[in-house]
């Protein structure tokens, strides 16, 4: 469940503002793998949700529906030093062209289910 009171239900960082959601881009998550020379799960980057299908938009300001739910991207998710943590040069290799993903406010509200399309809005 996602909605702009609370964001998603469950997650402490959820509340009103600007990083109510953070999405990973399969196809930045891939090459940030190809340049660590193997693939890992991606829930290892800590992001809400990954977004397969459409390419990362690398600017505040843009809205996205995921499912019933519409989300405007805030900014840049950059990573930290947790990310070398679960995988040593993972945050080098998300720093560039936004490949760490975007954060998001939620707007409207819904249940996500697994494989809800995501399309710009």
């Amino acid at each position: 469940m996602v909605s702009a009171e609370a964001g998603l239900a469950g997650d402490y960082r959820g509340a009103p503002g600007k990083r109510q959601a953070t999405l990973l881009f399969e196809e930045d998550w891939l090459t940030a793998c190809a340049l660590l020379g193997e693939t890992r799960a991606w829930t290892i980057r800590r992001a809400n949700f990954l977004v397969r299908g459409i390419p990362n938009p690398k600017s505040a300001g843009g809205l996205l529906w995921i499912g019933p739910v519409l989300v405007e991207i805030t900014g840049e998710t950059e990573p930290c030093n947790r990310m070398d943590a679960q995988w040593p040069g993972l945050r080098a290799a998300l720093t560039p062209d936004w490949r760490g993903g975007v954060t998001a406010r939620v707007l409207e509200g819904g249940m996500v289910s697994l494989g809800a399309e995501v399309r710009a809005a």
